[in-house]
């Protein structure tokens, strides 16, 4: 019997895959279904692109917070917290619509993995489009491995963190442009190409990563005040964004 498998999903807009480093016994594929499972509940009750989703119900007012399922309380109440905790950089609703997509990934990802370890898989690691929890070690005493891409050269690594238990996600511009919203004005935040955020939980570092890329500039020196000892950061300034702001600069010293 082989001592890894692996297994690919489409659910919630993007592919999930799942490396587990131990053998296919009936306890683990069935753990592996069951979550793989869970994910598609999870994409119908928060999907904003689906009129009947618990969410887009809630965001009308046609369905009361109370009569909701436990997961869209959990995570509702856990975006409260984080934006309190960021002072508004996350935010439940970031283009005027509830909308916590930026949180429900990650806190999914963490959930199935952590249901694949109490199954008996130690060892795995669960990659929802890009945004990456890994458990235990890649191979015996060889940690896991994660590259960082460069934005504007997907071909190209940035750079590679390695480690056990890491929770790993990026925003950016590199699929999408410029989409994240920066709370405090309504429009997109410009000051960054890229930012990925290190830790051990995803429920944590794919929120924050959102509320660090809209921070742009203030990201390193909140985290230093905020997470300094749980959380590294590596971010790719807009260059252009740094020459309109020294066109700006040499205007006003004219």
């Amino acid at each position: 019997m082989s001592e890894s498998f692996r297994h690919v999903e489409h659910v919630m807009g993007t592919v999930f895959s799942f490396d587990v480093r131990a053998a296919p016994t009936p306890d683990l594929v069935d753990a592996l279904a069951g979550a793989v499972a869970w994910l598609h509940r999870v994409d119908g009750l928060f999907s904003t692109y689906r009129p009947d989703s618990q969410i887009s119900l809630l965001d009308r007012g046609d369905l009361p917070l109370g009569d909701c399922a436990p997961e869209v309380r959990q995570v509702l109440a856990l975006g409260r917290d984080l934006q309190d905790r960021t002072s508004g950089w996350f935010s439940l609703t970031p283009a005027g619509r509830l909308d916590p997509s930026a949180l429900v990934k990650g806190w999914a990802i963490e959930h199935v993995s952590t249901l694949l370890h109490a199954a008996g898989a130690p060892d795995h690691c669960v990659n929802g489009g890009g945004d990456i929890q890994t458990r235990g070690e890649a191979a015996p005493g060889r940690p896991w491995r994660i590259g960082v891409a460069d934005p504007t050269d997907r071909t190209r690594l940035l750079t590679t963190i390695e480690g056990n238990d890491l929770a790993v996600a990026t925003s950016g511009t590199a699929e999408r442009g410029h989409h994240i919203t920066d709370p405090h004005i309504g429009e997109p935040a410009t000051d960054l190409l890229s930012l990925t955020l290190v830790g051990r939980h995803l429920t944590l570092v794919d929120p924050l990563s959102t509320a660090l890329f809209a921070m742009g500039g203030q990201a390193r020196a909140w985290l230093d005040d905020h997470h300094s000892d749980h959380l590294r950061l590596h971010l790719v300034p807009d260059p252009a964004r740094d020459r309109q702001r020294e066109a700006l600069t040499s205007d006003r010293s004219v």
